[in-house]
């Protein structure tokens, strides 16, 4: 599943009643238009599979960051 920078922020505002302030502006110099990662080969070869979505992630990330400030 991919997402967008403004889908991170809006996830993030919504799960954790936080304002995030943010500006749109031109991209910079070297900034890729699109990134994307395929997990199949750490499945293959790990094991491993990512078993949280965007809303868990952006949470616990708000919560690390309110323990260890």
């Amino acid at each position: 599943v991919g997402y967008s920078v403004l889908d991170i922020v809006e996830a993030y505002k919504k799960n954790n009643n936080v304002d995030v302030p943010y500006k749109i502006a031109p991209r910079r110099d070297g900034d890729i238009a699109e990134c994307f990662a395929d997990p199949t080969k750490a499945k293959e070869l790990l094991n491993w599979s990512a078993k949280y979505n965007l809303d868990d992630m952006v949470k616990s990330a708000y919560n690390f960051i309110k323990k260890n400030k």
